[in-house]
């Protein structure tokens, strides 16, 4: 099936595994609290137990250097995307409104990012993504 949207999250390379998850967790949770639309059925197993409903589409996770991951903000930013945004500073903070405090302190240009994550057109995520490769 193909969907005329793509989801794609760009992670820093050079975080801790466990770094890479958390940010990797909490970007898309941006995309799912963005568009609810995304979201798919819940889940029920053959014994009759209930699972949550998961996001319905696919998504694609790349990574990126500093730079790169700057340039695909800028580009999704030029292309009337609004992304979700996760900073370096977020992983010394302990709860949703210091997270938000602490992007809030630092100018655009200045947030030492380590992930970003978008759902948009298919062909408007391809020129934000472009040149990136997929995280290993």
């Amino acid at each position: 099936m193909q969907f005329d949207t793509k989801i794609a999250v760009v992670i820093r390379n050079d975080l801790e595994a466990w770094q890479k998850l958390n940010v990797a967790s909490f970007l898309t949770s941006g995309i799912a609290a963005a568009f609810p639309e995304c979201i798919g059925d819940a889940y029920e197993d053959a014994s009759g137990t209930k699972y949550l409903a998961l996001i319905g589409q696919p998504i694609l996770i790349y990574g990126a250097d500093v730079p790169a991951l700057s340039r695909a903000l800028d580009r999704a930013l030029t292309r009337k995307v609004t992304p979700a945004v996760y900073s370096e500073d977020m992983f010394k903070t302990t709860h949703d409104a210091a997270n938000r405090e602490a992007v809030k302190a630092v100018a655009r240009n200045d947030l030492n990012l380590v992930g970003i994550a978008m759902r948009a057109e298919r062909k408007v995520i391809d020129k934000i993504v472009d040149g990136l490769k997929f995280h290993s």
